[in-house]
């Protein structure tokens, strides 16, 4: 079967031929028909992740249809939870946790296996295309905005980087929540296209002083980020007292400082989060079959053009998940 893993290579990613898994006990075989690229999946290829073990199966989002397995399986579309060992602990995963696609061969392929306890039925309202972008993005961001930022009607909501998946799954909770909600992103063009997504306004944070204007408004309950940086000290201004800043991510590195005495001052809570529970992946899915939540995907690849597809992450204008069909 046709696969693509990191290899030592020039390119680390080739598309190589393997030989189909074979399924044991409580397994099921999945025949993908589409799968989603992650920003991990890029950061494997430039060799930017701890632990690459190379001849794995990249991939951690995959739809498709389960050919052998349990009976109650058989035929049916499914989209797979990629956690793998999060742990009893609702709070926090476990130590010996990881997601599919490094260290455990993933869905980038014609054929995964994996036990049947990580399968759900496709949202009947979502292509193959929408739901194999929903599983890793659409899980981190209802932990973060839902979970952990509680968005809600009556509340304003700032979510960061408009233009990234997690981020467009994070606008769609915190819209569907009935929060008002709020972006910034580098790009005037992206904010004016997730304004048709019910967003109420946004921020260029190329403007050295987006922060002073967003302050306008009166502060905001929850702020959503991916950034990190020397960004922390702009929300903590903007940030309501007793507020919330969620940080599923830190692309822009480590603040310089951080303005400790308006933290506690404040009494702000800053809240890591990443991925979510095996509960909450259920959870993301019932929420977004009840708002009838559908992923944005910027661009379809036919698995030959897989190297087009990575480096799609590279250009400006991306907006929304990159998908890969087989």
């Amino acid at each position: 079967m046709k696969a693509i893993t990191i290899t030592q290579e020039s390119e680390p990613i080739q598309l190589v031929d393997i030989d189909r898994p074979e399924v044991v006990s409580d397994e099921c075989l999945v025949k993908i028909s589409a799968a989603a690229l992650n920003r991990r999946d890029q950061w494997i290829r430039e060799g930017m992740y701890p632990g690459i073990q190379f001849g794995t199966v990249l991939g951690s989002d995959g739809c498709g249809v389960v050919g052998e397995g349990p009976a109650e399986w058989k035929g049916k579309e499914v989209i797979i939870n990629p956690n793998v060992e999060w742990g009893d602990n609702p709070e926090v995963q476990s130590s010996k946790y990881s997601v599919l696609g490094m260290p455990t061969n993933g869905t980038l392929a014609e054929y995964i296996n994996v036990p049947a306890h990580r399968l759900h039925e496709k949202p009947a309202h979502l292509s193959d295309e929408e739901a194999a972008a929903l599983p890793l993005a659409g899980l981190t961001a209802f932990r973060a905005t839902i979970k952990k930022g509680d968005a809600k009607a009556g509340k304003r909501v700032l979510v960061t980087g408009a233009g990234g998946g997690v981020s467009q799954f994070a606008i769609a909770f915190a819209v569907s929540s009935g929060a008002d909600v709020y972006v910034t992103s580098g790009s005037n063009d992206k904010i004016d296209r997730v304004k048709e997504f019910g967003v109420k306004g946004g921020f260029n944070y190329k403007d050295e002083k987006w922060f002073k204007e967003a302050g306008q408004l009166g502060g905001f309950d929850v702020i959503i980020d991916s950034a990190g940086g020397n960004q922390l000290n702009n929300y903590l201004k903007i940030v309501k007292p007793a507020g919330r800043i969620v940080m599923y991510g830190s692309t822009t590195g480590y603040p310089e400082k951080v303005d400790v005495f308006r933290l506690f001052w404040s009494q702000v809570q800053i809240m890591g989060s990443t991925m979510g529970s095996d509960e909450e992946f259920g959870e993301m899915l019932d929420w977004v079959n009840k708002h009838q939540i559908k992923p944005t995907v910027d661009k379809v690849f036919d698995v030959g053009d897989y190297l087009q597809a990575f480096d799609r992450f590279k250009e400006p204008d991306s907006f929304g998940k990159i998908v890969v069909t087989f």
